[in-house]
């Protein structure tokens, strides 16, 4: 009976020695732990920075700017099965949203059961606080009972706060950011034929 526990171990511990051989070897066949980017990249990948140079960040004012209240009504159409928006309109799981903007965060609807974690929060709902909430909900107010994972796209999020703001609070749009001016490179001289 020893022998065949013997066996059985030593067979074990050269399979994880060998198996430990090949993760090593693989690993410097094919550079794993390579600190560059390969040459050509297979497909983009959400937040990573471009090579070549930086990414442009667009502020929010300038997408509140060129937000449509339609596609905001339609981005807030994810909402609707938790949430209401019309003046007077019941709460759901979710509290009733008209009006929201400019609204105490976590005091909207005085019979609503909101979490102490966005009640902590503090503040109004201005349009920066409601990028980040509709951002991720569970990084604006840990502890949050929000499901929803959140709106990726910065247009969509702005789209969705301007139709908010129509639906009852009427708050002015930060002013959008004037362009920054293009400096055009002087062509180079053309050296003096001899």
């Amino acid at each position: 009976m020893e022998d065949r526990f013997n066996t059985i171990a030593g067979w074990t511990l050269f399979s994880g020695i060998i198996a430990l051989g090949l993760t090593s070897i693989s690993a410097s066949y094919f550079s794993a732990d390579k600190p560059h980017r390969p040459h050509h990249a297979g497909y983009e990948i959400e937040g990573v920075e471009a090579e070549g140079g930086e990414e442009q960040v667009v502020p929010l004012a300038a997408h509140l700017a060129a937000a449509d209240p339609a596609r905001g009504k339609a981005v807030f159409a994810k909402c609707m099965s938790c949430h209401t928006i019309d003046a007077g309109g019941a709460s759901g799981i979710g509290p009733n949203l008209h009006a929201v903007m400019g609204a105490p965060i976590g005091n909207l609807v005085p019979d609503f059961a909101y979490t102490d974690a966005l009640k902590d929060v503090g503040g109004t709902w201005d349009f920066e606080a409601m990028d980040a909430w509709l951002k991720s909900p569970k990084a604006f107010a840990s502890g949050t009972k929000m499901t929803f994972a959140g709106l990726g796209k910065p247009e969509d999020r702005a789209a969705m706060i301007v139709y908010l703001n129509s639906e009852g609070s009427n708050l002015p749009l930060p002013p959008a950011p004037e362009p920054e001016p293009v400096v055009e490179e002087a062509p180079a001289e053309v050296a003096a034929a001899e």
